[in-house]
């Protein structure tokens, strides 16, 4: 028979998953800018590019708020849910040809989930 686990420890479990959702969304969104800069068609990755960075952003600065406790990491993981929405939706349009837009707007979709867990 299993225990149920404390909400403290609840509460340390999603913040860790949360933390790991930012920094894989992070790595993948610095990626997939990096390499929609390298597309032929670079007018057309404008969106993308600006949305990887804002979403990179996001999640760095909530990674960082998580990591230390702050009081603040609520609203963090609102905003960063937000930015993860509006960079996945964006990848998704290109994923079908751009693995590196799959695997952003992937990352991104997983760490929507977990912020808005946490966030909750």
């Amino acid at each position: 028979m299993t225990t149920p686990m404390n909400p403290a420890a609840l509460n340390a479990a999603l913040m860790r998953e949360c933390i790991d959702a930012c920094l894989t969304c992070l790595k993948a969104c610095e990626n997939c800018a990096a390499a929609c800069l390298q597309e032929p068609e670079l007018q057309m990755f404008r969106d993308c590019i600006r949305l990887d960075r804002d979403c990179a952003d996001a999640c760095d600065l909530t990674a960082r708020l998580l990591l230390r406790g702050s009081d603040m990491h609520p609203d963090a993981c609102r905003m960063c849910a937000q930015a993860c929405a509006a960079c996945a939706a964006e990848c998704e349009r290109h994923a079908h040809h751009h693995e590196h837009c799959r695997v952003c707007a992937e990352a991104c979709r997983a760490c929507e989930a977990a912020c808005r867990k946490l966030a909750a």
